[in-house]
């Protein structure tokens, strides 16, 4: 019998023989693999692997490093697990929490500690060099979920157990780092060692976690402070600790005990409140500089449209006439839109909108006059003329939303006292647990594969390749300017995914095994596993949640 396979290394084009179980990180060896920074996890037939994986059959092998996104999320979940082991080891009563992603890395909180003082930070940073330098193997093992409920249990991981209990599996994966156990959502490095850079710093009450530079991972992401997306995690959680949702084996209990409907109508009523609040805001300034553009940006698919509009509304309530322009419509041909470094269509680059256009029509309705305004088919790439003119009144506020609206390239001729900056993201509020948190970028990217889908004709395989240059634009031309917001305001809503799951799992199942993005589905999918669902009837129709599952009444 035959005890070799053929395994390919699209990294060097190779293909070499090697024993049946064979790791990967054995292969990386044979091959003798270099690269500026080292390899932390593969694609295997285009399924995300880590390193201490065994080979039983033929393969198809790219090694991954930290410059790609899989790679560095494998980096900082490896990270998170030694820094709960140094605080366990420091303070072994104590409780970590990965709380959320700011200024470019993690805001945490040990639970137990009021405050955390530098001298806590020292201690903890130490120790984490000291584990890193013992090189302590991360080892992972499929266990049945009776006896990993035994070993949460003992070490009070009451998080774990909530997810655990909530969406009950024969077996679960478990994690150990030397006397340690973790459940994480997504891969680990094979040990301590491959943490080379990071650092620990006071912020607020709690550490901010430093990690490397996705571009450049021999340096660290510099901490620019953003207190209002600090203030507005702070308002969510709080929010979250009244009702009763912190993480999703919480909202997964209230969907089974037949609570969604309340949870529903109290998150959607939480939205109404800050956007009646925003609305109130920008009266004030109206009434007493003069206000007329009201500019609102954010990342992709984090419900700038839906918010617009129903900003729209509260300001009509106190008098005002909101006149709404898309910045989309302004986009450039599709064939016109310029290339990122890669070839590929730059959409997320300001000058994919025709400026010049733009601020000419801004201009007249500022002055005005009556303006002809485009309407963009994104179906056929192209501008398409429009016959419903719009013009402002004495009483009228321009709304004007789109990815740049902070970007002050976009209304340099606009004086500052006319504007109000307002910053739109949807800031994932719940977690996996302590460890886990749900990224940002997952949540918007879930929300736009199944609005792409219904509204854009492109397929999952599509938004999912095209998202890492959509990230890659949004670090270089909308992050930078968020802080520039006179307002910020979370457009998550607790319950979204439970809603999305069902629609955005056919559509991830539909993502053919013989492509890269493959990977990437797989772990949504894999992610979606932890929620229970929701049915879409309980939406009320002007959530902004209809923006991407459609029957908006906007």
């Amino acid at each position: 019998m035959n005890n070799t396979i053929t395994v390919i290394c699209e990294n060097t084009q190779n293909e070499i023989c090697v024993n049946m179980g064979t790791s990967l990180n054995e292969i990386l060896n044979i091959i003798g693999l270099k690269s500026e920074y080292p390899f932390i996890i593969a694609y295997v037939n285009n399924k995300f692997k880590e390193l201490n994986y065994r080979l039983f059959k033929p393969a198809t092998i790219h090694f991954l490093n930290t410059t790609h996104i899989e790679g560095a999320r494998t980096y900082q979940r490896t990270l998170f697990f030694i820094l709960n082991k140094a605080i366990h080891d420091i303070y072994p009563n104590s409780s970590l929490r990965i709380k959320h992603a700011v200024s470019r890395g993690f805001y945490c909180e040990i639970e137990e500690l009021e405050t955390i003082e530098q001298s806590d930070i020292n201690k903890i940073k130490n120790r984490m060099n000291e584990l890193i330098a013992q090189d302590i193997p991360i080892i992972r093992s499929e266990v049945q979920t009776d006896e990993i409920v035994k070993i949460y249990n003992q070490m009070h991981f009451d998080d774990k157990l909530e997810l655990l209990h909530s969406r009950p599996r024969l077996y679960s994966t478990i994690y150990k780092l030397a006397d340690i156990f973790g459940y994480f959502y997504g891969s680990l490095a094979p040990s301590t060692k491959t943490i080379h850079l990071f650092d620990l710093k006071k912020y607020y009450d709690g550490m901010y976690l430093a990690v490397p530079k996705l571009t450049n991972p021999n340096k660290l992401e510099s901490m620019i402070r953003q207190d209002k997306m600090f203030d507005i995690f702070k308002e969510y959680a709080t929010w979250g600790d009244v009702m009763g949702l912190s993480n999703i084996g919480s909202l997964n209990n209230k969907i089974s005990c037949g609570e969604q409907s309340e949870m529903i109508k109290i998150a959607e009523a939480f939205h109404e409140k800050k956007v009646a609040i925003i609305a109130d805001k920008i009266y004030d300034v109206h009434k007493s500089k003069g206000l007329k553009l009201i500019l609102i940006s954010g990342p992709s698919s984090s419900g700038k449209t839906t918010f617009s509009k129903r900003l729209g509304i509260q300001l009509t309530v106190l008098g005002l006439k909101p006149v709404l322009l898309s910045m989309d419509d302004y986009f450039v041909d599709r064939v016109n839109t310029p290339l990122d470094e890669n070839g590929e269509y730059d959409f997320e680059s300001i000058y994919s909108l025709d400026l010049v256009t733009f601020n000419k029509h801004l201009q007249q309705l500022l002055n005005g006059e009556s303006v002809n305004i485009p309407r963009y088919d994104f179906i056929k790439g192209s501008r398409q003329s429009h016959d419903k003119p719009l013009q402002l009144n004495d009483r009228s506020v321009l709304v004007v939303e789109g990815i740049h609206g902070l970007n002050p390239e976009l209304t340099a001729q606009i004086e500052d006292d006319l504007k109000f900056k307002i910053y739109t993201s949807a800031l994932t509020s719940i977690s996996m647990d302590n460890l886990s948190r749900i990224s940002t970028s997952d949540n918007r990217l879930i929300r736009r594969i199944v609005r792409d889908y219904h509204t854009r004709n492109c397929n999952a395989s599509e938004t999912l390749k095209r998202w890492a240059s959509v990230g890659h634009g949004e670090r270089k031309h909308i992050f930078p300017y968020q802080e520039n917001a006179d307002i910020v305001f979370n457009s998550s809503l607790f319950y979204e995914i439970s809603v999305l799951k069902k629609y955005v799992e056919p559509m991830l199942l539909e993502v053919p095994n013989t492509i890269p993005e493959y990977g990437e589905a797989r772990r949504l999918l894999k992610f979606l596993e932890n929620f229970r669902p929701i049915d879409a009837k309980e939406i009320p129709y002007a959530s902004i949640l209809r923006e991407f599952i459609g029957e908006s009444n906007f």
